[in-house]
């Protein structure tokens, strides 16, 4: 009996064809709304559209959207698995939103394109077809939300863009795919150790995101501060330290009950309290504050925007970042 398979599309480039002119644009019409009869074979397809944006314009507004339109759909039918098409500048960002925000046993896969529906080598449908595959493997459950691209399999939690046009474009630094997908099966070699959950029903709380620099002037967290942001992620240096000038910016954040979260601007390694003269990390975490551990910059922000937003009784933030 075949599966049942949720299938969103967002938008982005899957979605898109290139012009006479050169410019990849939206189509009026998502050219994947006629594609479902490729995946007949794979499994029965409930296919929605929830909005058709470009990815640099999802924003976490359309993040909990779309995470409410699977809760509905699960709780209307019976569903096995979702799939959802997406942009690429902002995947990991949805796919991180949503592993955080939903709490299933069934696959949730996002999968995107790098080339436009009518480019030469489009990599659209056979993304498209791949997602499916994994979203009907019986290993694909309780492994969280899942990114398909490129015949692998990545956690959402660990998975990031590392190119602006390479087709290979999502890694897993330091960790790697969880799977790999070939022409006959689907093969999952590890799996995460554990998950977790928010209950989120808005997003009325702000978090900013600066990348720290040599140095970085000390007004950039007195802006912050002054624009009522709820909380702000710096991209550290090296394990998590940041020049002098900042240190007083973040002392008047924490004062006034402002979390700030610490992570490392490098593309490897995990931010940590280690050094203790002015600046370095362990100052900061003796000041208050919060490390994130294994996550980069844009997904440490979105972890302390839900973490502000949570519905009920509000959460240990520093328990929630270990």
């Amino acid at each position: 009996m075949k599966k049942t398979i949720l299938l969103i599309h967002t938008g982005g480039t899957i979605s898109m064809a290139m012009s006479a002119e050169g410019a990849v644009m939206p189509n009026e019409e998502n050219p994947l709304m006629k594609e479902s009869n490729k995946l007949a074979s794979l499994a029965s397809i409930i296919e929605i559209e929830a909005f058709n944006l470009p990815s640099p314009h999802i924003t976490p507004k359309e993040m909990l959207q779309l995470r409410n339109v699977i809760m509905e759909q699960m709780t209307a039918q019976s569903i096995d698995g979702v799939v959802i098409t997406h942009g690429t500048d902002t995947l990991e960002e949805t796919a991180y939103f949503l592993e955080l925000t939903t709490n299933l046993d069934i696959p949730i896969v996002l999968t995107g394109a790098m080339r436009s529906s009518n480019e030469l080598g489009a990599d659209g449908i056979y993304n498209l077809v791949e997602a499916v595959r994994v979203a009907v493997d019986e290993e694909a459950r309780n492994k969280g939300v899942l990114v398909v691209m490129n015949d692998e399999v990545h956690l959402a939690v660990n998975t990031t863009k590392t190119s602006t046009s390479s087709v290979n474009t999502f890694q897993s630094p330091q960790y790697g795919p969880i799977g790999l997908i070939t022409k006959s099966r689907i093969l999952f070699h590890h799996a995460p150790i554990r998950r977790q959950y928010v209950d989120v029903n808005n997003l009325s709380k702000r978090v900013a995101m600066l990348k720290v620099y040599a140095g970085m002037e000390e007004d950039l967290l007195d802006i912050v501060l002054a624009c009522k942001y709820d909380g702000v992620v710096l991209e550290g240096l090296g394990q998590g330290n940041v020049p002098p000038s900042v240190v007083k910016g973040i002392e008047s954040l924490l004062q006034r009950d402002i979390p700030v979260v610490l992570v490392s601007r490098c593309f490897n390694g995990i931010a940590e309290g280690v050094y203790g003269y002015i600046g370095g990390g362990k100052m900061l975490e003796d000041l208050g504050a919060i490390f994130a551990t294994g996550i980069n910059g844009q997904k440490a922000r979105l972890k302390l925007l839900i973490g502000l937003n949570t519905t009920g009784t509000p959460i240990n933030l520093k328990d929630f970042f270990l």
